[in-house]
């Protein structure tokens, strides 16, 4: 009794370097993926091939130029899509950074309210508390609080009733804000001495001369 006629068996050789030659071949349409949308990372490929070509070189001076070649061009592409995800996560959180920003007049005009006692009950105040609540979740973070020491980077002194000796912020008349490391807007305030903030002065540690 005769069976199905068997099929015959091919072996397909998928390396992306001739070992006889040294070329690098065309990629076969035939390997990509099946399904679409899927392709193979660059950078594995890169390190396929590296790897095939030193399995198969035989100590030859071309095929350790070309795995020399293949090792610095995988370097290069390497620290050339650290650059770019570096910079896309950059060009993103700048965007951010000024949408954001467009929006702190809406937060000046909550805080008036919330000191005017508007926020204490009504829809007005889940709505405002929402806001700040997401613009928080974003990274965003407000800076200039009464007692602290003045910064010049980050406050704008709009009156300095000190001198100078211990600058620190006596009234906050507009909230600073930063968001991650940048400063989207600087704190404007009245410049105090230490003393004159409410604080309890350091006692006095030097010892006493006899």
């Amino acid at each position: 009794m005769t069976g199905p006629e068997a099929e015959p068996v091919t072996v397909t050789d998928k390396r992306r370097i001739d070992p006889e030659t040294g070329e690098v071949r065309p990629e076969d349409v035939a390997d990509a993926p099946e399904s679409e949308g899927e392709q193979p990372d660059s950078v594995d490929t890169v390190d396929a091939a590296i790897d095939e070509v030193a399995a198969d070189a035989a100590g030859s001076d071309k095929e350790a130029e070309l795995l020399a070649d293949l090792q610095r061009v995988h370097a290069e592409y390497a620290n050339y899509r650290k650059r770019a995800e570096r910079e896309k996560v950059s060009a993103q959180q700048y965007g951010k950074g000024d949408l954001i920003k467009s929006l702190l007049p809406v937060l000046d005009d909550l805080d008036r309210a919330r000191a005017h006692g508007d926020l204490e009950t009504g829809p007005l105040r889940a709505v405002a508390d929402k806001i700040t609540e997401t613009l928080s979740s974003a990274g965003l973070a407000a800076f200039g609080v009464v007692g602290d020491e003045f910064d010049p980077a980050l406050h704008e002194a709009v009156q300095n009733e000190g001198d100078g000796s211990r600058p620190v912020i006596g009234t906050v008349y507009r909230q600073g804000f930063r968001l991650a490391d940048r400063v989207l807007r600087t704190a404007m305030v009245v410049v105090v001495d230490g003393s004159q903030s409410g604080e309890t002065p350091p006692a006095d540690t030097t010892p006493q001369q006899d």
